[in-house]
């Protein structure tokens, strides 16, 4: 039977990555370190997916103007200290790579800057999988749909034969603005009841169960 999809895009932080602990534990330390009060677990989850300044805006929206890029400065203090140890979700190397040998194309939208992307990619090995990427650095950030788009029109991909597969409500929400269908993990950042009102195809409990339904129903 032919593929129902052709092109995956992935989220990286808590899709991938495991690294949703370290990033709430960098923006819980960066806070402290500024005098700020420290945002709870759930408030700092909420934020994963965005750039870094419009996650840190939407956290602290009534934080000076000029103390962001010394919470930005702090928060990167803490998360690089730590991010080439962080690691994939059980899986992922592996069916990244099958996924690649089926013939989908993969692609890579995240809130992380390019160049942190660029490290991730590196440490974890999987660079070479990914035909294109987008950051937040680069285009709108997400829910915006330009990360989604763009991509498209760079692989010349058609949209009803793209999926999006992400942890995060602003995931979801990038693609339903984008006109493409979407998946949701609840093994990262947000929850299922975040994720359910954004009508992803399915969700799921593990990078597992993300890679067995892509082999079966994309």
């Amino acid at each position: 039977m032919p593929k129902q999809f052709e092109l995956l895009i992935f989220d990286w932080d808590g899709t991938l990555m495991d690294s949703a602990g370290v990033i709430v534990d960098s923006i819980q330390r960066a806070c402290e370190d500024i005098g700020l009060d420290i945002p709870s677990d759930r408030a700092s989850r909420q934020i994963i997916g965005l750039g870094l300044i419009q996650a840190l805006q939407a956290l602290l929206p009534d934080l000076p103007e000029d103390d962001y890029p010394r919470l930005v400065e702090r928060y990167r203090h803490h998360y690089l200290g730590r991010d080439a140890q962080i690691p994939l979700f059980s899986g992922v190397s592996q069916g990244i790579r099958e996924l690649h040998e089926r013939g989908f194309q993969l692609a890579v939208a995240t809130g992380k800057s390019r160049i942190g992307l660029e490290r991730a990619l590196e440490s974890s090995g999987l660079g070479s999988w990914f035909a294109a990427t987008r950051c937040a650095d680069q285009t709108h950030s997400k829910p915006h749909p330009a990360m989604v788009l763009e991509l498209i029109d760079e692989l010349g991909a058609d949209p009803a034969r793209t999926l999006v597969i992400g942890d995060t409500s602003h995931d979801l929400l990038m693609a339903s603005n984008a006109g493409v269908a979407s998946l949701g993990v609840t093994y990262g950042a947000h929850e299922a009841g975040d994720l359910r009102p954004h009508a992803p195809l399915a969700l799921m409990d593990s990078f597992a169960e993300v890679h067995a339904w892509l082999v079966v129903n994309a």
